[in-house]
C-alpha cells in the first residue's frame, strides 16, 4: 500500500539524522536550519520476526518484508501557515502524507542552535500543532467560500456542508485539533475531502542525547512530552537518532554489541517503523511457500477479497475462496501437512476478516 509518514519538526531537531538511519541514505544534517529544501522519501522493511520464522519452516529461495514509507520534510518554523520559512511549500508536503512522525529535541547541547533559542518541548509541539490548525483554517474557510455560492441556491447537500464547515471551524478555531472532531456518518464523506492536516495521526519522536539513551529513566523534557502527547490523545517514544544513525550502518555481527553497550534490546529504528506502522491503521498477513515467503500490508478489519487485492487487483476481481491458517498454528506444528491432518486449514468466504499474522492461499477465477 502506497502510505506514507511524514517526519516534521522544527529545523534542528534531528529530523534528517533519523530519515538518514531509516533508509541508510545521505540527506544532508548539517548544523542550520532548512538544508533539505526538497522532500526525500524511503521505503523502509518492517522488521517481523515472524518471517524469519516461517522462512526456517518453508526454505523460500526469497523472503520479503511488508515496507512502510517516510517522507523527510524540511523544518517549519513558526509562521509557516502564513508563508514564513519555506511555509506552505512544507504545508503541501505534509498534505501529501497519511500520519505524521514529529520528532522533537529532547536534549542539551550549547553547540547545536535551537530556532527557538530554548529546549522547550511542549512549546515545540504546539508550535507545530498550531501551523497546522492555521492552515486547515484557512482550508476549511476556502471551501466555505466556495461552498456557500451553491447552498444559496438551495442545494441541499450545499446546505448541510457549509453546516458541516463552520461547526468545524469553530471547532478548530478553538485550538481542537480536526481529529477530534464527532464526525457523523452522513457527514463522513465531505469530512475526508477537507483533508484536515490535524486529522492524521501524530506519532510524538523524543529525540534524547547518548547518555539518556542508556538510561532507563525518562529525563524531564521526556515525561513533559509524553503527557503532552497522552493528553492529545497519540503516543510517544524516546530514540536517540545519532546512535540510531550510527546502529544502521555497521554489520549484522557488530550490532548486538553495540546495542548492548548502550542497554538496548533492538534498534530504536524498530519501534518507529513498528508504531508507524500501528499509526496507519494497518497488519499483515503472509503467503508462504518454496519459491517466497512474504508478508503483505492490509488495513485493520480488511476482508478476504481485500487482501487479496494487496496481491493483485485479479485477485481480488475473481476471489472465489480463500485457504487459511495462523502463523501461531504453522509455528507449533511445523508444516501444512500436519495442520491439514488436524484440521487447522479453514476455507473462508469473501466476508472473512483479515487477523494480523493469518496465512493465506486465495483461490481466485478470471
Amino acid at each position: 500500500m502506497s502510505l506514507q509518514c511524514g517526519i516534521v519538526g522544527l529545523p534542528n531537531v534531528g529530523k534528517s539524522t533519523l530519515f538518514n538511519a531509516l533508509t541508510e541514505s545521505s540527506v544532508p544534517a548539517e548544523n542550520y536550519p532548512f538544508c533539505t529544501i526538497e522532500p526525500h522519501t524511503g521505503v523502509v522493511a518492517l522488521p517481523d520476526n515472524r518471517l524469519i520464522k516461517l522462512s526456517t519452516i518453508y526454505k523460500p529461495d526469497k523472503t520479503i518484508n511488508a515496507t512502510v514509507e517516510f517522507t523527510d520534510i524540511a523544518g517549519l518554523v513558526k509562521g509557516a501557515s502564513k508563508g514564513e520559512g519555506l511555509g506552505n511549500q512544507f504545508l503541501g508536503q505534509i498534505r501529501q502524507t497519511s500520519a505524521i512522525l514529529h520528532v522533537i529535541r529532547c536534549f542539551d547541547d550549547e553547540n547545536i542552535t535551537h530556532v527557538e533559542g530554548s529546549i522547550n518541548p511542549v512549546r515545540d509541539a504546539e508550535i507545530i500543532e498550531t501551523e497546522l490548525l492555521l492552515a486547515d483554517i484557512e482550508t476549511l474557510e476556502k471551501r466555505l467560500r466556495k461552498t456557500e455560492k451553491s447552498a444559496r441556491s438551495g442545494d441541499k447537500i450545499a446546505i448541510k456542508e457549509v453546516n458541516l464547515i463552520e461547526s468545524l471551524i469553530q471547532h478548530c478555531s478553538s485550538g481542537k485539533q480536526a481529529r477530534a472532531y464527532m464526525v457523523e456518518d452522513d457527514n463522513q464523506d465531505s469530512f475526508n475531502s477537507f483533508h484536515l492536516l490535524t486529522n492524521k495521526p501524530i506519532l510524538y519522536i523524543a529525540n534524547v542525547d547518548e547518555a539518556e539513551i542508556a538510561n532507563d529513566q525518562n529525563n524531564n523534557y521526556v515525561k513533559d512530552l509524553l503527557s503532552f502527547a497522552e493528553q492529545q490523545g497519540n503516543s510517544g517514544i524516546r530514540i536517540c537518532a545519532s546512535i540510531e544513525q550510527e546502529i544502521a550502518i555497521l554489520s549484522e555481527e557488530e550490532k548486538p554489541m553495540f546495542l548492548e553497550e548502550y542497554n538496548l534490546g533492538e534498534p530504536g529504528l524498530n519501534k518507529v517503523i513498528r508504531n508507524s506502522f500501528n499509526l496507519l491503521g494497518l497488519q499483515t498477513y503472509f503467503t508462504c511457500g518454496e519459491k517466497e515467503v512474504r508478508a503483505w500490508t492490509i488495513p485493520k478489519g480488511a476482508t478476504a477479497p481485500m487482501a487479496a487485492g494487496a496481491i493483485h487487483s485479479d485477485f481480488e476481481r475473481g476471489f472465489i475462496k480463500a485457504e487459511i491458517f495462523h502463523y501461531n498454528e504453522i509455528i507449533t506444528n511445523k508444516s501444512e501437512k500436519v495442520l491439514s491432518e488436524l484440521g487447522l486449514i479453514r476455507q473462508e468466504g469473501k466476508g472473512y476478516i483479515v487477523r494480523d499474522g493469518d496465512c493465506i492461499f486465495f483461490k481466485f477465477n478470471v
